[in-house]
């Protein structure tokens, strides 16, 4: 064999080992990405759909919201999520509707999530109270051409692409007030399992609870600190946010990530219905790789034939 050939072989060798190595490690390692299945988003103030069915309908106008996230960026494999939210508020039926969307790729893994979801709403002191429930799929799949078994015969590792799904439900209670919210909220209630041709993945509950409060500090600035929890009930991610809203138009603020680093949030309203925002991630663990997201949002209101008790949205952007 030539020097060449020899090299090229080192190589080849040295790329299959990392690439097994790296998507054993999403599986594996705690804490990293599979003991919490849900992708996370630092802009979570602005996508409690995704987590909360109860929010459904609570801004009483058709809102969709679309959230593009890379994490990690230049790490090989490294989660990319895209989520689509859409509510309504809808009297005659006593409260909201929603849908969420979440594609999930990390590595050899590509996760796709589906829920419809039911809040009824009620006034409750100063503010509304909705109570939902999410019923969807979670489809998981893993290309089985970034495994290199170290046995041909080893059935535990795919060798092909392999995919399934299951039926997964969520629950969620969500109150506001013109300047407060806060939700508790739980994802994969039942702990499906999803089976592959020689495998299966089994989905952890997880645990939410989101707070925020807007404190006007004047006419033209307003503060909003948030806080947002997720637990699987092992492992624990904890998110504390505060930003400035500057003339109902701009805003800016910083998120610290507990055990991770801190977050930078920039944003802007184009119009009255229209939100743009941006999160970058500095990742202080070992990881070391930054992460990037993009949010894009839009409201309008719906005129319905009857009144109906109005509360404004909360002051969170």
């Amino acid at each position: 064999m030539s020097i060449l050939a020899t090299v090229k072989l080192i190589k080849t060798i040295k790329l299959n080992m990392k690439r097994t190595i790296l998507s054993l490690s999403f599986l594996l390692i705690p804490g990293l990405v599979f003991s919490q299945q849900d992708p996370q988003f630092s802009q979570n103030m602005f996508n409690k759909l995704a987590n909360n069915p109860g929010y459904a309908g609570s801004n009483q106008a058709i809102c969709v919201t679309m959230l593009h996230r890379s994490q990690w960026m230049g790490f090989e494999g490294a989660p990319t999520t895209l989520n689509l939210s859409v509510d309504a508020g809808i009297p005659a039926i006593h409260g909201g509707v929603g849908l969420n969307i979440v594609k999930d790729d990390i590595a050899a893994f590509s996760n796709l999530g589906l829920q419809l979801t039911y809040a009824y709403r009620t006034d409750l002191g100063n503010g509304q109270m909705g109570a939902g429930l999410s019923l969807g799929m979670f489809q998981s799949g893993a290309d089985g051409g970034w495994f290199e078994a170290a046995q041909p015969s080893d059935d535990a590792i795919p060798t092909g692409d392999v995919k399934g799904s299951a039926m997964d439900f969520g629950f969620g209670v969500y109150y506001n007030t013109q300047d407060v919210y806060i939700g508790l909220s739980t994802s994969h209630f039942t702990e499906p399992t999803i089976e592959w041709s020689n495998s299966q993945m089994e989905l952890a509950r997880h645990y939410f609870l989101i707070a925020g409060y807007a404190h006007e500090l004047n006419p033209m600035f307003t503060l909003n600190p948030s806080i947002y929890l997720k637990s699987d009930g092992s492992s624990s991610q904890l998110d504390i946010n505060t930003n400035v809203l500057y003339n109902n138009k701009l805003w800016g603020g910083v998120s610290y990530r507990l055990d991770e680093g801190l977050i930078a949030l920039l944003g802007m309203h184009i119009n009255d219905d229209l939100k743009f925002g941006i999160a970058y991630d500095v990742v202080m663990s070992e990881i070391k790789n930054n992460s990037l997201e993009f949010m894009l949002g839009y409201c309008f209101k719906v005129s319905y034939d009857r009144p109906m008790k109005s509360y404004k949205n909360p002051r969170f952007l």
